[in-house]
């Protein structure tokens, strides 16, 4: 089952989250029927949101996540809500590339690098808070990490990975972001960056049976980690045939009747659960003359 770890430091110089998230990514595969570097690409960006989405304190609170970097892949997607439960889509999921090695996906070739990472969060107030920076590589890791130190100050430490199985399910998947908090101290981050190298990358470590727990406890060795939370987290579709209603009113009465006129009936499909709605005509008539 995927899940996000909490941990801290005992002396308080950092707060550390990993997120094993081999299903939720399997699942977007699914839903999505992408190809393995557009799996791997997507699949980064859910995990990275999902991390920032549990960082939120609302309960009601939501963050998304969009990356664009002018390559084939196009626009990547994702929301998470206030527990990191996530959503998601990539724009063109059946784009395919050379691999860099052996097992190498291209990811950064992908997504580009001529783009913004955009994080938008919602927090119930009037106008959500927007954060966009220059992308650095389209690697997603790297570029959340430059997010993190241009946008919100905080040094940063982050990496995702996905491994793609020959049969193009995911093996596994999984990723962390260690920040470093006020006071932290030169030797903390000398501490931090040699762990960070020692460990390797991050797929290599799960596929050799660690967990998100044993990936930070690896990351934190020698510096007294304190466990602060555990909590699963799944790909989670917050569509319904209630809400594509009230998409369908926001349109306005004209909108409505010109669907009407040119096709009589209508199908919505999700775009991050591939769920179809149909309407007839009926139906459209009825929600048309409820727009008042």
């Amino acid at each position: 089952m995927d899940e996000i770890v909490r941990m801290m430091t005992r002396d308080g110089a950092v707060k550390a989250m990993a997120i094993t998230g081999r299903d939720l990514t399997e699942r977007a595969r699914q839903i999505h029927k992408t190809l393995p570097v557009a799996t791997a690409a997507l699949g980064r960006t859910l995990m990275a949101c999902s991390m920032m989405g549990d960082m939120l304190k609302g309960e009601d609170d939501s963050l998304t996540l969009r990356i664009n970097g002018g390559g084939p892949l196009g626009t990547i997607t994702a929301v998470s809500d206030s527990s990191g439960n996530v959503r998601g889509y990539v724009q063109n999921g059946q784009v395919d590339l050379p691999r860099k090695g052996p097992a190498k996906l291209d990811v950064g070739a992908a997504v580009g690098r001529d783009g913004y990472l955009t994080v938008i969060r919602d927090l119930g107030l009037k106008e959500p808070y927007v954060g966009s920076v220059a992308l650095v590589s389209g690697e997603i890791a790297e570029d959340l990490t430059s997010y993190f130190v241009e946008s919100e100050q905080i040094p940063t430490a982050c990496a995702l990975g996905v491994l793609v199985d020959r049969d193009q399910s995911v093996l596994c998947a999984g990723g962390y972001i260690l920040q470093l908090l006020p006071g932290a101290d030169g030797a903390v981050i000398d501490r931090l960056e040699e762990a960070v190298g020692k460990l390797g990358p991050v797929t290599e470590v799960l596929r050799g049976g660690a967990d998100a727990r044993a990936l930070l406890e690896r990351l934190l060795d020698g510096m007294e980690p304190e466990l602060l939370e555990r909590s699963p987290v799944t790909y989670r579709c917050y569509c319904s045939r209630e809400r594509v209603e009230r998409a369908i009113v926001s349109m306005g009465a004209k909108e409505i009747q010109d669907m009407i006129d040119a096709q009589g009936e209508a199908e919505v499909t999700c775009q991050f659960c591939d769920q179809v709605y149909r309407f007839s005509r009926e139906e459209l008539e009825a929600l048309r003359e409820s727009c008042g």
